[in-house]
């Protein structure tokens, strides 16, 4: 998740046309948990900031960048924000792989919750269930 967190630092340096310092994609330390999830925090909330003022024509601009490989970039601001979506979810996936395989492993017979935002939203908000069983008053056209 720290190389995730730079990653994002590094995108967000670029989308904005500033530097961003960092000599790999990742940190010699990896931070503690509380600072790594701080980080994370703060990050998501820039891009969230971030996209809520990008303009379309912003979007559609290419920007030219240096990799911390020192090899030369360029892509549109809305190819470099899908690169961080579906980069992060790609290492987020890949944690959780990594937590089944440990708790298939686990001598203690560790059992992680079976949880997904299906899940999570039905679990926080459970009137979502009962508006689940009203029927349906016409047909949906699915696009056939």
């Amino acid at each position: 998740m720290n190389h995730c967190l730079v990653v994002n630092r590094i995108f967000a340096a670029h989308l904005i046309g500033e530097s961003h310092y960092f000599a790999s994609d990742n940190t010699p330390d990896i931070p503690a948990l509380p600072e790594l999830r701080a980080g994370l925090t703060a990050t998501d909330h820039w891009y969230l900031d971030y996209v809520g003022r990008v303009t379309p024509t912003m979007l559609s601009e290419s920007v030219p960048f240096a990799f911390t490989d020192g090899d030369n970039g360029y892509m549109t601001r809305e190819e470099m924000l899908t690169h961080v979506v579906t980069h992060g979810g790609y290492h987020r996936g890949e944690v959780g792989r990594i937590l089944v395989q440990v708790s298939n492993g686990s001598e203690q017979g560790i059992k992680l919750p079976w949880d997904t935002y299906a899940v999570h939203l039905h679990t926080t908000e459970p009137s979502r269930r009962l508006r689940g069983r009203e029927p349906f008053s016409e047909a949906v056209d699915i696009g056939q």
